[in-house]
Formats: structure tokens, sequence, C-alpha cells
């Protein structure tokens, strides 16, 4: 990725996607990172060798790509403060803001902007994250392309047509981790109800979820498929899942998902102020 890249915002995600980024052959001498003040860049320029600024405008004026990593509830006053330095330039821009739809975001900094909006989520901190892109009209294949590098670089990404549907993306990867925390949690309680140590039990879960979601990635039998192969007929595996098909789970899933995804859309009208 052969671009000048500016994150306006030098928090977890930002940095958790410029270490991918370096770690993926960029040059840290092309990354930027901002902050208003120049206590909360001194960690991330020492850790990556980066460039910092606490100047927005001046962070941008070279810029080729720019990421908007800051909270929804203050980035109005970034993006309007930054509007002629990127009517000026025309980057492409990135947001990674939750609940911001890029209508509003190409207002606030002026219109005509090639913009992607992207719903990462928490693993992105660790390398695994899932990533959901949507590019306005004004995107081109080769910004699109630039859009896919930066965000591979701490995961995968998928790319739908419809930024409506990117509440659905909320659901199934954005506040996912959450459930799987849940998940585990709730297997430690058990496990520790049926005998065993906290820090036992807490290891052979997550070790299992991390096996499960492993032997998933890797096979290309379908998750039915998976969970069938580990089930004996009479088994204990099976006692297991017929209690939790009793307990009518996959209903309980959905309704989350479902309330998780209405959320994200009042959050984007609530935000936006439509």
């Amino acid at each position: 990725m052969a671009s000048k890249i500016t994150f306006i915002g030098a928090g977890n995600m930002a940095s958790a996607i410029i270490g991918g980024l370096i770690d993926s052959g960029v040059t840290p001498s092309d990354i930027t990172a901002t902050a208003p003040r120049e206590s909360e860049l001194a960690a991330v320029r020492s850790r990556l060798s980066i460039n910092t600024q606490t100047d927005n405008d001046a962070a941008v004026s070279q810029a080729d790509v720019v990421v908007l990593a800051v909270k929804p509830q203050i980035m109005r006053e970034v993006c309007e403060a930054l509007s002629d330095s990127i009517q000026q330039r025309k980057p492409l821009v990135i947001s990674i803001a939750a609940g911001l739809d890029a209508a509003t975001i190409d207002q606030w900094l002026g219109g005509d902007n090639a913009l992607v909006r992207c719903m990462p989520n928490t693993p992105s901190l660790v390398g695994q994250g899932a990533s959901g892109l949507y590019a306005n009209a004004r995107v081109n294949d080769a910004q699109r392309e630039m859009a896919t590098q930066l965000m591979e670089a701490v995961g995968i990404v998928e790319w739908v047509d419809e930024e409506s549907l990117l509440d659905a993306v909320t659901a199934v990867s954005g506040s996912a981790p959450a459930y799987f925390f849940l998940m585990l949690e709730a297997m430690e309680d058990a496990a520790v109800k049926l005998g065993l140590p906290a820090d036992t039990a807490r290891r052979l879960a997550i070790q299992t979820a991390l096996g499960a979601a492993t032997m998933a990635q890797q096979s290309d039998k379908d998750p039915a498929t998976l969970k069938q192969n580990v089930m004996s007929p009479g088994g204990t595996t099976e006692q297991a899942i017929q209690h939790m098909e009793d307990a009518d789970l996959r209903t309980t899933i959905a309704d989350a998902m479902q309330a998780c995804a209405k959320r994200a859309q009042a959050m984007s009208k609530e935000l936006s102020g439509h």
C-alpha cells in the first residue's frame, strides 16, 4: 500500500490497525496519527515509530487515506473542523465510528467525498478481527482495494453493497465477541459447580472455543455438520445439545442479534440528528 495514511485519533483500534499495517510491510514514516494532546501520542510514537501530530489539518494535508478513529459523539466537531483540508486534499476517507452513516459524515466533511464506512470488532486488537465495509458511490476500485488492504492488516474483510447491512454486520461480528465471552463465562461458572478449579475451567473453555473456531475456519464442512460429527447417538454431547435445543437457544440468539441491529439503527438516527 504505497500511500500516506493519517489516523485522526490514536486510541486502541487505531493503534491496532497501525500495528497491523506495519507488520504487513507499510513503512512507519508513511503513517501519521493525531490526538489533541502530545501526552496522548507519546506512547504510540514510541512503540510504533510513526509520525504524530496535534494539528489535524497539517496531518491531512499530505494524506492519501484519512481514517476517522474518534468517538461518534465528537465526530461532527472533528469533521466540520477538518472539512476545508479534506476538500482541498480529497483523500479516501474511512470511518471506523459506529452508528454514523456515510451521508452524514460526508456532509460534515463538505460533501462529494470518497468515503468508506467500516464496522470492525475488538479482536482486531489481536489481529483476529472481522470487519464489514461499505463504500459510497465516489469510491473507485483502487480506493476500495486500499480500504481492503488497510483492514486486512487486522483480520478478514467483508464488503456489503447496502449500507443498512452494516447493522447486520454489527449483530454478527461487531458486537458478537461479547456473545462468546458470555458463553465462556457461563461455561466456566458451570464447570466450577461441577467441581473444577476456576482457572482450570477457564483454560479448558477458552482453548475449546479457540479449537472449535479453528476447525470451523479450516474445514469445508458447515457448522451443522461439524456439530453432528461431535455427537454420538445416546452420548454426552447429544444430551447437552438436546438440552440447549429444548431451551430454544437458537431463538434467544436470533432475538439478541435482532435487538443489536435495531439498536444500531436507532443509534444512527440519534448520532446523525435524523
